[in-house]
């Protein structure tokens, strides 16, 4: 078994790991998530420190040992402290607001684009031109506000769109007359 080069995690307290043959379940303070991890990872528990082995140095298990880590780690992070996507609206007449549990983005179409709770996941509008994606789940808020950036995605010539917070979106010049 080897551990190279990964470190061991530390587990805050108040949050709770329990292994359940390849399945990690973590409990905290926001709430709990439960996954599995491939079968030959294997995981320990000593002192409040999670530390994760794989058998071989063959490449396959070298990226399994990488990814259970950061996918336990995410997990914890998640139950602790929670995740936060911010995304901005900008162009004429491109903006969110939230009517009862959905979220409603006018974006350039001719219809306004609803979005309907999913469990889980909080979105809120502080301002109609920033909508905040809000979890535990780390992939799941993710994956949300990625179908949120692609309902309008910036576009390059005057970068009107919905772009995450502080995203860079390369300008073009647009034609010249001649």
């Amino acid at each position: 078994m080897s551990r190279i080069g990964l470190k061991p995690l530390n587990i805050p307290e108040g949050v709770e790991v329990k292994l359940d043959g390849n399945t990690v379940t973590v409990k905290g303070p926001k709430g709990e998530l439960t996954r599995d991890y491939h079968a030959d990872m294997k995981v320990i528990i000593e002192d409040n420190v999670l530390t994760v082995e794989r058998p071989t140095d063959h490449k396959e298990h070298r990226a399994l040992h990488g990814t259970t880590r950061s996918l336990i780690a995410n997990m914890v992070q998640g139950v602790h402290n929670g995740f936060e996507k911010n995304l901005e609206i900008n162009g004429v007449g491109y903006r969110a607001q939230k009517q009862g549990d959905k979220v409603v983005i006018n974006a350039g179409y001719s219809h306004p684009v609803e979005l309907d709770p999913i469990e889980g996941i909080e979105i809120d509008v502080p301002k109609n031109t920033q909508v905040v994606v809000k979890g535990i789940d780390k992939e799941l808020v993710g994956a949300v506000a990625a179908n949120i950036r692609a309902i309008r995605p910036p576009e390059p010539y005057k970068g009107k769109g919905i772009r995450y917070e502080g995203e860079y979106v390369r300008r073009k010049e647009g034609k010249t007359a001649k």
